[in-house]
């Protein structure tokens, strides 16, 4: 052990999971959240790992879904967050959904039993020059004033990108003689649930007007700095999506594929709206894939055109916020320290990871590589042939032997190395397959040979 603690500034799920990590490595740390005494634009509440957007962590297939694949590592690497996701799982279909409430207060009361961690409720705007390692991980919602001071120690514009929020129906107010329950293809989740979606069928005609009223519905206006900002490709609000072409959205989360109604059997819906469970309760369910920037008038007036939502009440409308993030490639190194400012790491989505469980991971990364030097050995780094490795990859250099503009990326199989030619040509789903049995038998030797050093 050492008594000099680690700063790990912001408490979302990156923050709370590189002190979790610290903590359990015999680091002492001290959690700086400035909640409840200045919340942001997305925060309702002063729970550590708040989930602002979807209460959806995606699949937790971890055979042939890189999300499910890197939910399957951390549960190994024993991360904090994964432990209360699975602990507050709600029904999903073949996703892992969470209570948002039940799992933000899971992973507040975890850090608040470890003697090691000591949670500050304060506003870091700039780190004392005695900090001699702090995990940065502010998120994509950083404050002004520490966004001003990593700016003029990084001596780059940052990146940023506007990430829109889904609204919240009552169920009881949803009309269950039109929606019906049924997961796409009725794959079960992890939590066995075949049936897990609401599903809101629409025939052509109201699918026309519905693109047509999403267009030309009121907007929210942006202030001037953030005029300029450009969307992240994987959360587009629904408006922007219709605005591509009318048949956008079929193709996107209104795809009409994998269900059928059971009342109009022989009859495929033009366009499905789905919503999933939100709260263990199953009283509270959102809107799949309906981020949005309509204002809430708007809102309410449009959405309740869908059928099985002419009476649906909100528990919480749509909203935008804008999100910054590093050029992380060129400022940070592969142990994710500023190279400007070694003593500082970054972790979460400030650092150009995309999803919870991407935050979550990078955290985890950085707790342990903090936790590593506070110990005096070498950090280091998961093989990248792993789903921790390709996102470590993509987010301190791998990126830019593709060239272009280093934009925010969830984890996929496209960040991962190829197999050996001894594998075969394999496609499809055995590709994947086998990528996820390498990352596994590669990670459990990481996670080895890390414990053998320890």
């Amino acid at each position: 052990m050492t008594s000099e603690p680690v700063h790990v500034v912001g408490g979302g799920l990156a923050g709370s999971e590189a002190a979790f990590a610290l903590a359990r490595a015999g680091v002492p740390v001290v959690l700086h959240e400035m909640r409840p005494h200045r919340m942001t634009p997305a925060h309702k509440g002063e729970s550590l790992a708040e989930l602002v957007c979807s209460n959806s962590f995606r699949s937790d297939d971890a055979e042939t879904n890189a999300v499910g694949l890197l939910h399957a590592e951390l549960r190994r690497a024993g991360s904090l967050v994964m432990a209360a996701a699975d602990a507050h799982q709600v029904p999903a279909g073949a996703a892992l959904a969470v209570d948002r409430e039940g799992f933000s207060a899971a992973v507040t009361a975890a850090l608040e039993a470890e003697p090691l961690v000591a949670i500050a409720r304060e506003e870091i705007g700039c780190p004392p020059p005695d900090w001699t390692s702090v995990v940065l991980a502010t998120g994509p919602l950083t404050s002004p004033d520490l966004s001003a001071t990593i700016l003029e120690a990084t001596g780059e514009d940052a990146l940023a990108f506007f990430d829109a929020i889904a609204p919240i129906v009552h169920r009881d107010t949803i009309d269950m003689e039109k929606a019906w329950f049924q997961s796409r293809y009725d794959k079960a989740g992890p939590g066995g649930d075949r049936a897990a979606y609401l599903n809101c069928p629409m025939t052509e005609e109201e699918y026309r007007a519905f693109v047509a009223a999403l267009v030309a519905g009121e907007k929210t206006e942006f202030r001037d700095f953030e005029r300029d900002t450009p969307y992240f490709e994987g959360c587009l609000p629904i408006e922007v999506m219709a605005e591509r072409g009318p048949e956008t959205l079929r193709f996107g989360p209104m795809k009409p594929v994998g269900l059928t109604n059971p009342r109009a059997p022989d009859r495929k819906p033009y366009a499905v709206v789905q919503l999933r469970q939100d709260n263990a309760l199953g009283s509270l369910f959102n809107m799949v894939g309906f981020q949005t920037k309509l204002k809430h008038g708007e809102q309410t007036r449009i959405f309740r055109t869908i059928p099985g939502l002419e009476r649906a009440e909100f528990a919480r409308l749509g909203g935008i916020h804008r999100n910054t993030f590093l050029n992380a490639p060129k400022l940070l190194d592969g142990a994710l320290r500023l190279k400007a400012r070694p003593a500082w790491r970054f972790a979460g989505q400030v650092t150009g990871v995309e999803g919870y469980v991407e935050s979550a991971a990078i955290g985890l990364l950085a707790g342990r590589f903090a936790a590593a030097e506070r110990q005096g050995r070498a950090p280091s780094p998961p093989p990248s042939t792993t789903a921790l490795g390709a996102l470590l990859a993509h987010i301190t250099g791998g990126h830019l032997s593709g060239g272009g503009t280093f934009q925010p990326m969830n984890c996929n199989f496209g960040l991962f190395p190829e197999l050996p030619a001894s594998a075969g040509r394999l496609k499809g789903e055995a590709r994947k397959r086998a990528l996820s049995a390498r990352a596994l038998a590669d990670l459990d030797g990481w996670l080895g040979s890390r414990a053998a050093a320890e």
